[in-house]
């Protein structure tokens, strides 16, 4: 404890002092104690220790992120009158856990932002434990109301609302929780310590509906609750959602996607055209799941087409360092917008000598249902903490079977420095350098074209999910159709890398799987950190003989889009090494069958103005 303080640069007495009167704050309000469920290990004696000098190695040059201290959930993100406003959980004196309020930063292009003051802060006795997540709804009359989940002193979790102060203000600085909270109080059939996150509320059948996240014992479950008046809110009988097996449903969000075409629609529309989207963050996982379905307005029933498994083995929004996501409708430019955690696997203490991010420790027990996954799973978030991801627009696949993300548009603004390759061959074992691009920080495009199926492996479905495929089969192990890839945050001597990278399987039916993996584990050779090898199928045609890959790097983060954004990892990395100029980018393949550059795009990324304080 000690030995932090000192890394910090501050002097012991002021530290005490400071830690001394943070406690005795936190005891006198009643803010100290956290309930049981909680998902972050408190750290009472770092609460309060302010950051003075912020490491910057790692950081992030695009990637929102606040200037220091301890950042989780995105909350309420909306555009209102033409500018973007973006809520998040947040500590503003240390960096793990705890102090959290509501920050709020507003954009006009999703990519350079600006810090306003706290929105949300515990105050009120329905809220005086704790300012939890929640969603924002813009009103028909374009009113924003948000609405949260509070702790009072007996740490029961409620839902709560708050609305701006003034209207005319569209950086909405200053926001009021008016006296007749909460709105929606647990029942005694509900488990009041999981009861929490509420969504964008949407507009069907002469009801405002929301749903919330809960359990009862391990299985999931999303309630819904409707009102004429956006104040009186009554739980809806049967639950939205239930599935056995899960844990607590976090973070949940309903909301529509057309059939065809990449534009969002409000949250409220219906109609045949239309389907839905139910996401929810599963606490036991730490990832997060969807699916796709029929929902009927009259009778407020959502059902899953049966052709998509519900669960742990479901699609996933990211199959990396992604969770806690918040999706709004863009009506300025009709487009659908999902933001996510891209969570770190750093130490307790370096989180507090870098200055930045958090520690979110899980504390696994040993439920039935953790024989359905391996230990690579059982050890996720033992110490995570978090930034967000590049905002993507998000739509339903040609095919209907899963969701398609793309980075917003407005991240090509930063694209600086361009360099190219074409129809570059890689046989078997040969890289090639993408030179001329700072390869720490960059965005890169490229198509991978093949000329010869009959290479690609058996697939035997033994060898477990996609995840444990990537760690067996890596980077590095030589196989028929791949791995073949990109090498981001090298040295050149790949002592350090990260590699993003298809193979190519055949199953006995005949039909190609594709399997695209993120891997950390060479990114860095420092001890205390969670670097695992992320992985996920790709649906897609590959009978025309190409793939696509589009990677973010971004110092610390390596955000993948296989196959047009159908399937997306997202990694966090602490390279030593290949820092700086001396990162570097490959091109590779490791299989036996050539694989042809047909077309590689690179650009430097210049860094966003993030969260400097002021208006736009």
């Amino acid at each position: 404890m000690d030995g932090s303080r000192r890394s910090l640069g501050l002097p012991a007495a002021a530290a005490a002092v400071a830690l001394a009167w943070c406690l005795l704050v936190m005891v006198l309000s009643g803010v100290f104690i956290v309930p049981a469920s909680a998902t972050h290990e408190i750290f009472p004696e770092l609460q309060c220790v302010s950051v003075l000098n912020v490491k910057k190695v790692h950081r992030t040059g695009f990637h929102f992120q606040p200037p220091k201290h301890w950042i989780n959930d995105p909350n309420g993100p909306m555009v209102y009158k033409g500018i973007y406003h973006l809520f998040y959980q947040y500590n503003p004196k240390g960096a793990v856990w705890g102090n959290i309020v509501w920050a709020h930063s507003v954009s006009r292009d999703l990519v350079n932002w600006k810090t306003l003051e706290p929105a949300i802060y515990p105050s009120k006795p329905f809220d005086i434990r704790g300012c939890w997540s929640g969603s924002a709804t813009i009103l028909p009359d374009g009113r924003p109301v948000i609405l949260y989940t509070g702790l009072d002193k007996d740490a029961v979790q409620m839902q709560n609302y708050a609305i701006p102060s003034d209207m005319n203000d569209p950086y909405l600085r200053r926001w009021s929780k008016p006296d007749d909270n909460p709105l929606i109080y647990p029942s005694k059939d509900v488990n009041a310590s999981a009861f929490r996150d509420p969504s964008t509320a949407w507009f069907s059948g002469g009801h405002w509906k929301t749903v919330i996240g809960s359990r009862h014992h391990h299985r999931g479950i999303v309630y819904m609750y409707r009102s004429k008046d956006f104040k009186h809110w009554n739980r809806v009988k049967h639950p939205f959602h239930t599935v056995p097996n899960t844990g607590n449903f976090e973070c949940p969000d309903f909301f529509p996607v057309l059939k065809a075409g990449q534009n969002g629609i409000d949250t409220s529309a219906v109609g045949e055209n239309v389907r839905h989207v139910l996401k929810v963050s599963l606490d036991e996982t730490r990832y997060e799941y969807y699916t796709i379905g029929t929902y009927n307005p009259d009778k407020d029933k959502y059902v899953p087409d049966g052709s998509l498994e519900d669960g742990w083995g479901g699609l996933r929004l990211d199959y990396g360092n992604f969770y806690a996501s918040k999706t709004f409708y863009d009506s300025g430019k009709g487009r659908r917008i999902l933001w996510g955690w891209a969570n770190e696997s750093d130490s307790q203490a370096n989180d507090t000598t870098k200055g930045w991010a958090g520690v979110q420790v899980r504390t696994w027990k040993s439920y039935d249902f953790f024989s359905q996954v391996d230990d690579a799973f059982l050890s996720y978030c033992r110490r995570c903490t978090f930034c967000q991801t590049i905002p993507r627009t998000m739509w339903l696949d040609s095919g209907g079977k899963q969701l398609v993300h793309w980075p917003v548009q407005e991240i090509e603004t930063l694209r600086g420095n361009k360099v190219e390759l074409q129809n570059v061959e890689l046989k078997r074992g040969e890289h090639v350098e993408v030179k001329g691009i700072t390869a720490a920080q960059a965005d890169v495009e490229v198509v991978f074209a093949f000329s010869d199926l009959s290479r690609a492996e058996h697939f035997d479905p033994r060898w477990g999910p996609a995840h444990r495929i990537c760690a067996q089969k890596s980077a590095n192990s030589p196989g028929g159709l791949g791995p073949f890839g990109l090498m981001t945050l090298a040295t050149v001597d790949f002592h350090e890398y990260t590699p993003v990278f298809f193979r190519i399987f055949k199953a006995d039916n005949n039909k190609h799987i594709i399997l695209l993996c993120s891997d950390a584990r060479n990114s860095s050779h420092a001890g205390d950190l969670y670097k695992p090898a992320f992985g996920g199928f790709v649906n897609v045609d590959i009978s025309h003989g190409k793939l696509s890959l589009r990677t973010l790097i971004d110092n610390s983060v390596v955000e993948s889009f296989g196959a047009g954004g159908r399937t997306c990892i997202t990694s966090r990395v602490y390279p030593e090494k290949a820092t700086y100029d001396n990162a570097r980018l490959f091109a590779f393949n490791h299989g036996s069958s050539p694989i042809t550059v047909e077309k590689l795009s690179a650009w430097s990324m210049k860094n966003a103005d993030r969260n400097i304080g002021g208006t736009i």
